[in-house]
């Protein structure tokens, strides 16, 4: 027997709520880096960082149970998958100054995050 996920069913709100926060860190950080290359918020934007591959990782665990047991599309697992990773990578190379590649990838990670999010609401 084959169960469909149903609009508004626990996996959505949950995809939908990891969707928001995720997207929500990744903005949090964009705005703490530029006052990081201000002289401060460093701190902020390391703890920022932690909050990123916490909510990345509660993205995917819910995209997984709404793929696997609700039947929905596979992607959204996938890109959240690519979402924690690229996470891991910024932190990664943050810590070590190289700037031409952690911008670039920030606006990746953020672009990732709003597609997600604006799938999240609109199914």
């Amino acid at each position: 027997m084959v169960t469909q996920v149903v609009k508004g069913s626990g996996y959505a709100t949950a995809f939908k709520v990891a969707a928001a926060l995720g997207t929500l860190s990744v903005l949090a950080q964009g705005v703490t880096a530029g006052q990081l290359l201000g002289g401060g918020a460093a701190a902020t934007h390391a703890v920022g960082a932690t909050a990123v591959h916490v909510l990345g990782l509660a993205q995917l665990v819910a995209a997984v149970l709404l793929w696997r047991p609700g039947r929905e599309a596979g992607w959204p697992a996938l890109v959240s998958l690519v979402v924690l990773l690229l996470g891991m990578v910024q932190s990664a190379l943050g810590g070590t100054g190289v700037l031409t590649v952690h911008v670039p990838l920030a606006m990746a990670l953020c672009a990732l995050n709003v597609w997600l999010l604006v799938w999240a609401w609109r199914r």
